[in-house]
This record gives C-alpha cells, sequence and structure tokens, in this order.
C-alpha cells in the first residue's frame, strides 16, 4: 500500500496553493487525506514552518482550508498550514458511523486502548506519523519548527498534543476547545468507548488535568471563545482550564468574544491573531 503521499488536488490562493494529499497510514490502518497550505515560496531553497490544525467534531481535512481564510495571512507570514482529518475512515468498525460524536469524524486525538477501537490511534498519527511523512515527501517544510491550534474537539487536540509535547511544538492556540473533556459529556463518552473506565487514563487526554502536572509552560496559551456558544457552559468549560493555569502559573491568553458562537463565522474573525501568535513563536 502506498505511504509516500499522492497529490489529488491543487487550487491556488493568495499566490501560494492548496495542496490534497492522499497516503496510506500504517498508524491507524486506512488511507487518509490531508491538506497543505504552501505560501509563496521566496526562493527555490527556503523552507517554511508549520502550523498543525486539528479539527472538530464531524469535520475532515477540508473544514479548515475551505471556512477559515487562513490563508491570507499565513501567506504573508510565511507559515505552511497542514489540516489533517479528524480520525480513520473506511475501515468499518460496527457502530462506527452511528452518532456524529464518536467514531468517524470524532477521533479526540488520543489513542484508543479498547480493542474495538484499536485503530483510532489519530495522536499518534497527528505527534509521530505525520510529522515523519511531511519530512520524507515536502521539502520545503521545516517540520522541526511547528505549531498546533484547532477548534473544539481539535482544540483539545491541540492543547493536549502541546502539552504532552512541548520539545516539539513552539505555541499552542485553541477556538472553543473542549477544554475539560472528562467532565462534559462528550468527553465522558469518548473516553468510556476508547479508554475504558479507568478515569486515570482518562486524565492522560484532559487539558485541564495536564496543566496541573506541568511547571514551566513556556510560551502563552492563546483561546479564543465565544460567549454565545451554546456548547461553553456544558461542553467546553474553558473557565476550568482558566482555574487550572491561574493555579498552575501558566500563561494563558483566553479571550471571551461576545456574541460569537462555535462556527466557522467566529474562527475567520479571529484566526489572523492566531497565525500571527504562532508567527512570532516560529520565526524566533
Amino acid at each position: 500500500m502506498e505511504t509516500k503521499a499522492t497529490e489529488i488536488s491543487s487550487s491556488k490562493m493568495f499566490g501560494g496553493y492548496n495542496k490534497r494529499f492522499k497516503h496510506f497510514s500504517p498508524t491507524l490502518g486506512c488511507s487518509m487525506t490531508f491538506h497543505i497550505y504552501f505560501p509563496p515560496l521566496p526562493s527555490p531553497s527556503h523552507k517554511f514552518p508549520v502550523l498543525y490544525w486539528l479539527s472538530g467534531l464531524t469535520c475532515t481535512d477540508e473544514n479548515f482550508i475551505i471556512k477559515s481564510g487562513a490563508q491570507r495571512v499565513a501567506s504573508s507570514e510565511g507559515i505552511a498550514l497542514v489540516a489533517p482529518d479528524t480520525s480513520p475512515r473506511g475501515l468499518n468498525v460496527e457502530g462506527e458511523a452511528d452518532s456524529w460524536d464518536f467514531g468517524v469524524g470524532a477521533g479526540f486525538y488520543l489513542n484508543a486502548t479498547q480493542e474495538k477501537w484499536k485503530n483510532w490511534r489519530m495522536y499518534d498519527y497527528i505527534v509521530k506519523e505525520l510529522p515523519k511523512v511531511l519530512s520524507e515527501n515536502f521539502d520545503q517544510l521545516a517540520t522541526s519548527r511547528a505549531s498546533i491550534s484547532g477548534h473544539s474537539m481539535g482544540g483539545h487536540g491541540a492543547l493536549t498534543v502541546f502539552l504532552k509535547n512541548l520539545d516539539k511544538y513552539k505555541s499552542v492556540s485553541a477556538f472553543a476547545p473542549i477544554a475539560n473533556p472528562i467532565n462534559c459529556p462528550w468527553g465522558q463518552k469518548a473516553f468510556t468507548n476508547y479508554l475504558g473506565g479507568n478515569k486515570a487514563d482518562w486524565e492522560e487526554y484532559d487539558a485541564t488535568c495536564l496543566i496541573s502536572k506541568l511547571n514551566d509552560v513556556p510560551t502563552t496559551i492563546l483561546i479564543d471563545q465565544g460567549e454565545d456558544d451554546k456548547f461553553l457552559h456544558d461542553q467546553l468549560l474553558a473557565q476550568k482550564f482558566e482555574e487550572a493555569c491561574r493555579n498552575a502559573k501558566v500563561p494563558l491568553l483566553l479571550r471571551l468574544q461576545p456574541g460569537y458562537d462555535h462556527s466557522y463565522y467566529f474562527i475567520a474573525t479571529f484566526i489572523e491573531d492566531h497565525i500571527r501568535h504562532h508567527a512570532r513563536a516560529l520565526n524566533m
């Protein structure tokens, strides 16, 4: 099976290109797609730093690329955007598509330990396999200079991946992240099925729990959260994460944005601030 990334589409945008690729993932046991936005190349030998974007429930690798408008500022800042998919696909596991908040499109960026869901290893795919695929296939990417961001389930993914790998990422940000999944219905459903009943295992993929174990986060965490987000108080729990950061003396900039909801209209409004936040870290 073809583990090498094969280009399946290309569209010019802001002087650069949105390109979609397909490859076989040994980690997940299926073919996967991902998008890269390549800014305009200033010289043949130039290498772009990478910003990974992790998407939310029901999303694919396409949502961010089509809806966010992030390419405009990524082009001017010279940052490549990498948007992977949100779960394995095509494995035909019984029940994988029965609900929108679990299974296909809902990988939660963890490594499942329950036998039925053993292919749901999005944590290893994002942290280990995908960077290797990028470095082996794209000379113009400086994969050692990377940052990470995401939305909702992907915001949870970005925060946990960053906090567990402070040596691998220069900065992190999130839009409306599921910030304390062990205490919300989405997280409890996913963690019970993927990880089993041991709550200590759940804490390894909960940003609020991870923060309490860290004492030296080197960069400010940026989070934007819409105040009119219908999921804020029962699913996202930004205030729990804020409290944990305060107790651990971890630098956090949590911006509550009046009138904004959970949608890509909200993301598109503030994405420029996030790209520039990462650009400062990546270009230091």
